[in-house]
């Protein structure tokens, strides 16, 4: 938005500069022009040509646009049999001189305009070819903004600078770097153009730290004050977008300010290939000031067209070039796309005429002529006709997009080093960054997928190993860090006498971490607080927010809202909130056997013991004599063998398979209950016991009971935003000393039912006090302690692989045990529900039992009925036989008979019937 203001009042100044141009120059055009005017020649197309002559740019441009007009009128398919006439005129880098030449270029009826190669230049002379309807193809201008709706007969056929911007955010971001420093010209060309960066950084959570800005045609002077402040900033990744002329400069500057050595990364965009493609010889002082430097070069595609071209360029350069730059390709194809779509232009019907502008008329007594100034009456269909094509030219193909930008854009990576450039890669905006060409991939789109690398880079100061892209500030100041001013748990970080001003063992693990690093780390410890109770931490988080510290070092939980305003490091301290409330030991009783089992679990097994007897008893009754006997004696059989399966100890044998399988099943089912009894029981007799209610995160929610929290914690916000725990039940805490006071008074003494704090914190504070108190349940939130620094500080990534490094090699553990006691509560803190074995736990095994039980009955009843079927008396016997014959028995007597009578009468019954078969 600011750069679209200051480019708005810019078009305003340069409106009224226009307003004056016409005052001085429309006079003499009305006394050669009529009001409706055409095309001087029928067999004549007149286009002009508008850049700075003597430039980098122009000076490979107007050989290029020579040789393109000789091309179209030696080909007799192109506009069939008219010549193009190309009419030029030199800016001067001036753009009050390009407004000037292009009011001329007017005079002469041209339908089209090449250039210019100025950014600055192209935003005033837009408005120039908008009111004639004169298309204007540039090869040089890159403004991303010249693109806008504002500009419709500005046409682009060399590459914006948007996709440069994005190709150099690439780069930032594939070699790992946060910040850069934007060193640009302050005109249109450098303003829009960084503009563009920020947003593409950003997109990549990367930023322009600082925009170094000078005015076009600064001194050396000048460019020195201005580098010498930037060389005193943190970033060292520099980001240059200059002009040519103006671009070397800069590191002529830099080389001196000792800027070119090993640290410091410079990335040019596609001036430096410009200026280094322009000259054959190679100049050793001017390479010499470039070493380690990467650039960007526009990608044009190796073809016939590009090396029949290339090695016409001797006869076409000027004097005073040695060697051929993109922008000669560029202008060639300008001229070439304007040719091949006049061809078009007429072939559809179109001709040359000019008309006057309605809007332009003269006013009582006006002597501005303005009626004399005439628009191409054909400027539109022309343009769209161009904005349509879609030939192959010098730089490839030559087609456009929606916004008027050539498609598939495209740049070389370049690393100077030694005499010469080396490319490293390429961007496009297809496959990113890639060591495949862009015209691969487009043909290959599986290669896409794993191209996004590049080759090894020559830094500043001929090394190899990426530069870590910032330092401290060279301006005399270390680095501010903040620390909670404690005045409870002072093991974990507290006020000292000693040099550093503070101690503690979150002291320590910085300092061993900042001792890893590859760089010194120049610092300063301040306290934060009072030392009458502890800060409150999210307001000591804030200061680093609003830049009082540069970094937070102390014991600093890792939470949501505050990773929203900072950066943490690795954590270096497991965390998590516990709940603390008094125990005391549990006191035996004559009835503490019966507490491992819940009253169901007691009643189930019971019914479960009597029924498995009463199933073995059924299947071994008829077989076993063991199961045989008077009523009473059954009854206490079954009873007997039941219970003493509990035990293993029963004494009777089981003979039948049924029963044998129903009696394994449940010695398994027995074997599982006695461990699990045995277990609980002991552990039910060992345990501490709550003497509050609170046995847990949900009875602590649930009960009104005061919570103690401790003085600066964020537990005091979590219960209150998360758990909807209300102010009034929460108390501060100041120290350990008040912690056990609390807590024995309790809350009915006008203390505290639990306390509610970091899980560090509590085992400290249960050691301190011999256990006297517990911890009730399981952690209800994990985090973890951190180092604090501003958002996109590079020293908090460095500082987390070094704590990750302290923690592999063991260092870690030893700050640990140097400052925390390794005395810890091991006993289990628990309530006798919590131990009591529920059915919950053992259905399925009952589940097992009862099937294997069914399952046996079901089979033994099938077998008995079958049998006593089988038993009955046989029908068709007369009636005496029948009277004498023997009743058949009921069921219940039936199966009470012995399995060997059954069998013993079936056979009886079966030898009379033999015998008369025979």
């Amino acid at each position: 938005m600011e750069v679209k203001l200051a480019g708005g009042s810019g078009q305003v100044f340069m409106a009224r500069l226009l307003l004056l141009i016409f005052c001085m120059w429309v006079p003499v055009l009305g006394r050669v022009q009529n009001a409706s005017v055409s095309s001087s020649s029928a067999n004549v197309v007149t286009i002009g040509a508008l850049f700075t002559f003597n430039s980098f740019i122009g000076k490979a441009a107007k050989p290029g646009i020579l040789a393109a007009v000789e091309d179209v009128n030696s080909d007799s398919t192109i506009l069939e049999g008219r010549k193009l006439k190309v009419i030029f005129q030199d800016t001067n880098c001036s753009g009050f001189m390009g407004t000037v030449e292009a009011l001329q270029l007017m005079e002469d009826n041209v339908v089209a305009v090449i250039g210019p190669q100025s950014s600055g230049i192209a935003h005033v002379m837009s408005h120039v070819m908008n009111e004639f309807h004169i298309p204007l193809l540039s090869f040089g201008a890159t403004d991303p903004t010249l693109s806008a709706l504002q500009y419709p007969y500005f046409l682009r056929t060399t590459q914006s600078d948007y996709f440069q911007m994005h190709a150099i955010a690439a780069l930032v971001e594939f070699f790992e770097w946060r910040e850069v420093i934007a060193i640009f010209v302050d005109d249109d060309y450098g303003r829009n153009g960084i503009s563009v960066l920020g947003d593409a950084l950003a997109a990549k959570r990367a930023k322009i730290s600082y925009k170094a800005a000078f005015t076009p045609g600064a001194t050396e002077n000048e460019i020195n004050d201005l580098m010498v402040g930037v060389n005193l900033m943190e970033s060292r990744v520099y980001v240059v977008h200059v002009n040519p002329e103006s671009g070397l400069s800069i590191f002529s500057v830099a080389k001196v300010l000792g800027m070119m050595k090993d640290g410091y990364v410079w990335i040019a965009t596609d001036w430096l290939a410009t200026v280094l493609d322009s000259s054959d010889t190679v100049d050793p002082d001017r390479m010499n000031k470039l070493q380690g430097v990467i650039a960007l070069r526009q990608h044009i595609p190796d073809s016939d067209l590009k090396k029949s071209f290339t090695s016409r360029w001797d006869k076409l350069k000027n004097k005073g070039i040695s060697s051929i730059n993109s922008y000669a390709f560029y202008a060639y194809d300008s001229v070439l796309l304007a040719a091949h779509a006049l061809d078009v232009f007429f072939k559809e019907g179109g001709n040359i005429s000019f008309s006057s502008d309605p809007k332009l008329h003269d006013t009582n007594g006006s002597k501005l002529h303005l009626s004399t100034l005439h628009a191409f009456d054909g400027g539109h269909q022309l343009l769209q006709t161009l904005i349509g094509m879609n030939i192959t030219g010098l730089t490839g193909q030559l087609q456009f997009d929606s916004e008027k930008n050539r498609i598939h854009p495209a740049y070389e990576v370049l690393n100077i080093g030694g005499t010469g450039v080396r490319r490293i890669g390429y961007w496009s905006n297809y496959s990113d960054l890639s060591v495949i060409t862009p015209e691969t991939l487009y043909k290959s789109p599986q290669k896409a997928n794993s191209s996004n690398h590049l080759y090894s880079v020559i830094w500043p100061g001929e090394i190899t190993a990426k530069p870590r892209g910032w330092v401290f500030p060279n301006n005399g100041k270390p680095l501010r860090i903040g620390v909670p001013n404690r005045v409870s748990f002072e093991e974990f970080v507290a006020k000292d006498k000693g040099p550093l001003g503070v101690r503690g063992y979150c002291i320590d693990v910085f300092e061993a971490a900042v001792s890893l690093l590859p760089y010194p780390v120049p610092r300063t410890y301040m306290l934060y607080g009072d030392g009458s109770r502890n800060p409150d931490y999210s307001d000591f988080v804030y200061q680093v927010v609003e830049n009082k510290f540069d970094a937070a070092v102390g014991d600093i939980t890792i939470v949501t809202n505050r990773t929203r305003i900072v950066d943490f490091t690795q954590p270096f301290m497991e965390s998590g909130l516990v709940i603390v409330a008094p125990v005391k030991e549990t006191k035996s009783s004559a009835w503490a056997f019966l507490k491992p089992f819940t009253v169901q679990m007691w009643a189930v097994t019971g019914v479960f013991f009597l029924f498995v007897g009463a199933v073995v008893w059924i299947l071994e009754h008829r077989i076993n004599s063991e199961f045989r006997g008077p009523p009473s004696q059954q009854l206490v059989t079954v009873f007997w063998f039941s219970f003493s399966t509990m035990f293993f100890s029963h004494r009777e044998n089981t003979v039948s398979t049924l029963g044998r399988l129903v009696l394994i099943i449940w010695l398994f089912v027995v074997l599982i209950i006695n461990s699990s009894y045995t277990a609980s029981l002991t552990s039910i007799l060992t345990v501490q016991q709550l003497t509050s209610r609170i046995e847990g995160i949900d009875s602590l929610i649930s009960s009104n009971e005061k919570i103690g929290v401790q003085d600066g914690s964020f537990a005091w916000n979590y219960l209150i935003e998360e758990l909807n725990i209300p102010v009034s039940r929460l108390v501060h805490l100041r120290d350990k000393e008040e912690y056990a006071e609390v807590l024995k008074l309790g809350p009915k003494d006008g203390g505290v039912a639990a306390i509610v704090d970091e899980l560090p914190y509590m085992q400290l504070f249960l050691a301190r006090t011999n256990c006297l108190f517990g911890i009730v349940g399981q952690e209800f939130t994990k985090s973890g302690w951190g180092f604090v620094f501003q958002r996109d500080s590079p020293l908090a990534v460095d500082l987390s692989t070094a704590i990750l490094q302290l923690s592999e090699n063991g260092e870690l553990q030893r700050i640990h045990d140097k400052w925390l006691s390794n005395k810890e509560c091991i006993s289990q803190l628990s309530q006798v529900d919590e131990n009591r074995l529920s059915l919950s736990s053992f259905w399925g095994l009952f589940l097992i039992s009862g099937i294997a039980c069914f399952v046996a009955l079901t089979v033994f009843t099938f077998r008995a009925l079958f049998q006593y079927r089988r038993y009955s008396p046989e029908e068709g016997k007369d009636e005496e036989d029948e009277i004498e014959s023997p009743t058949r028995p009921s069921c219940l007597d039936f199966i009470d008979k012995k399995e060997t009578e059954i069998k013993e009468a079936l056979k009886r019954k079966r030898q009379p019937t033999d015998s008369s078969d025979g």
